[in-house]
């Protein structure tokens, strides 16, 4: 019996998945580690919860999803895993027993006298939330109407991916990796920071294997979000719903991770485990609702793919817009899912926005917005297009696409053009973060080759070493080493352990930022009512929404 499409996969998956002990990463291990990955992988998210659909214009989060693994950490080696993910696996260890190999296969060689033995990986563990452990790793501050995070050690960890298999660290970190200089690396190396499979790296040379298991630690800064404070709208057993600042991520991604909604409800509410039902961009203030529980959560993405949700935004755009209704439903494709870059384009996928305008200051107006569909950027990519952008939308109201600023699609440069050329200036303005970049992500595609680079230079190197010195000096000197959490203010200060606001290793230490204003950290969109089967929430219209608001 031939089975269609992708049925086979489907059967295969299971059959392996219903013996006991069996490991689809172990069956197919070597050559054949991709495939193994694509399909622990495909069984894996068939096990959870489908995550939430793009919601709205705002789904600046979707968008990152689906960018390539590691991009948005690009100091280290891959992204963080679950909690319980770095627990030490020795050869040792008692393993379930695998099943016998079929006929002419050979079982799988444990590894020879004095070859280096390489553990399974452990499972990672579906829905497991953020707890005390991690909200403890640092603690904010506040100064200047914005609220800061102190730099603190973090782990990022991986399994060795299919495409670094049979290549060397040093390969990886120079190809995948280039937010820093191999030297940062050598260094890091000789101050004991790089493990693999929880063992101190001690060349860069060393040739990776299927399975192996990465650990960096680092040095983290974040960027500065408003002071302003989360408000809770709703509260009850079901359900978290909070009116969300502008500049405050929703959940830890690129360079946020404690500046979030989701660690400063768990750290400052006591709110945790909470399961995000739809998403904003950063930039987006407004109604932002969470699940309690795994079920209301599938019930609520349920309402989501069956449409029967309804948004309303409000926003303040450029000049005056027309009176009367207006409906778009332009195309938009992504430009780069890196920068985070849309445009209206024949390619993209059908969406639909209807406009009315609600007051007009003989400037800019106030409009309401009702998307019908969920693409990201939607609702300022098809402003944009109707020739009325967002008055300060730092993307799509920028001179980077031209004289008309993309209006009714017209944009006289390339797509790549248009990137450098956006990227070009948010950099002249220390405003990266805009974008969700830092300096360490920019590829010479992206970057004006006259433009001043943030890399140190030769003369540095020398420094960079000598800093790992005595970074070694620290590591042998402290009780505790940085291993699996970062160290807490209490216990550094206890044993007198050097400060961890200041790294000799971080680049970024020996950089001065001028801080944002807080008003610049505020985009005029404003998700003001969510509505679906038995809710609706709203939040208070924002002060530049007000009929009495005066421009600067």
């Amino acid at each position: 019996m031939r089975l269609g499409g992708c049925r086979w996969l489907q059967v295969l998956v299971k059959g392996c998945l219903s013996l006991p002990g069996l490991s689809l990463a172990r069956t197919w291990g070597g050559r054949g580690g991709r495939m193994a990955e694509m399909l622990s992988a495909g069984a894996e998210a068939a096990s959870e919860l489908r995550a939430p659909a793009e919601q709205n214009g705002d789904a600046d989060g979707d968008a990152r999803d689906e960018r390539p693994p590691g991009r948005p950490e690009p100091a280290a080696a891959g992204v963080e895993s679950a909690p319980g993910v770095g627990k030490q696996v020795t050869g040792s260890e008692e393993q379930a027993p695998a099943a016998a190999p079929g006929p002419g296969k050979r079982k799988k060689r444990r590894g020879a006298t004095g070859e280096r033995v390489v553990p399974p990986p452990k499972k990672r563990r579906a829905g497991v939330s953020f707890g005390d452990e991690h909200f403890a790793e640092t603690s904010y501050y506040f100064e200047g109407g914005l609220r800061k995070v102190r730099p603190y050690y973090f782990d990022f960890r991986t399994y060795c991916k299919g495409r670094w298999v049979g290549h060397s660290l040093l390969h990886v970190f120079s190809t995948e990796f280039r937010a820093q200089p191999l030297a940062y690396y050598e260094a890091a190396v000789r101050a004991g920071r790089l493990h693999l499979n929880e063992e101190p790296v001690q060349d860069l040379s060393i040739v990776l294997k299927d399975n192996d298991f990465l650990r960096n630690t680092v040095h983290r800064h974040e960027p500065p979000v408003t002071a302003e404070p989360i408000r809770l709208l709703v509260e009850n057993e079901d359900m978290v719903v909070v009116d969300k600042p502008s500049s405050i991520p929703v959940h830890p991604c690129g360079r946020f991770r404690h500046n979030t909604v989701i660690f400063i409800l768990g750290k400052e509410h006591q709110l945790k485990e909470l399961h995000p039902l739809h998403r904003l961009d950063r930039l987006t203030s407004g109604v932002l609702m969470f699940a309690k529980t795994a079920a209301v959560s599938e019930k609520i993405h349920e309402q989501v793919r069956d449409r029967q949700l309804e948004k309303e935004y409000v926003c303040r755009v450029k000049g005056e817009f027309p009176s009367e209704e207006v409906t778009c439903k332009e195309p938009i494709l992504v430009v780069s899912y890196k920068v985070g870059v849309c445009r209206v384009n024949p390619r993209g996928k059908p969406c639909e926005t209807v406009f009315q305008r609600l007051s007009y200051n003989g400037h800019s107006s106030v409009v309401r917005c009702r998307p019908l569909t969920g693409r990201t950027h939607q609702i300022r990519v098809h402003l944009q297009f109707l020739g009325h952008p967002i008055l300060n939308d730092p993307i799509y109201n920028s001179v980077a696409w031209g004289p008309s600023l993309g209006r009714g699609g017209h944009i006289p440069k390339t797509d790549e053009e248009l990137l450098r050329d956006l990227v070009a200036e948010h950099q002249a303005k220390q405003s990266l973060d805009v974008l969700d970049l830092c300096e360490g992500d920019l590829s010479p595609g992206l970057t004006d080759s006259t433009a001043p680079s943030s890399e140190l230079g030769k003369d540095h190197l020398e420094d960079l070493a000598a800093s790992a010195q005595k970074m070694d000096g620290v590591l042998e000197a402290a009780p505790q080493d940085l291993d699996t959490k970062a160290l807490a203010p209490g216990n550094a200060a206890e044993t007198d352990v050097v400060n961890q606001e200041i790294d000799p290793l971080c680049a970024e230490c020996r950089l001065v930022r001028q801080d944002p204003l807080p008003q610049d950290l505020v985009m005029f969109l404003h998700a003001l009512r969510y509505k679906g089967p038995g809710f609706e929430y709203f939040s208070p219209m924002p002060t530049w929404a007000q009929d009495d608001w005066q421009e600067d």
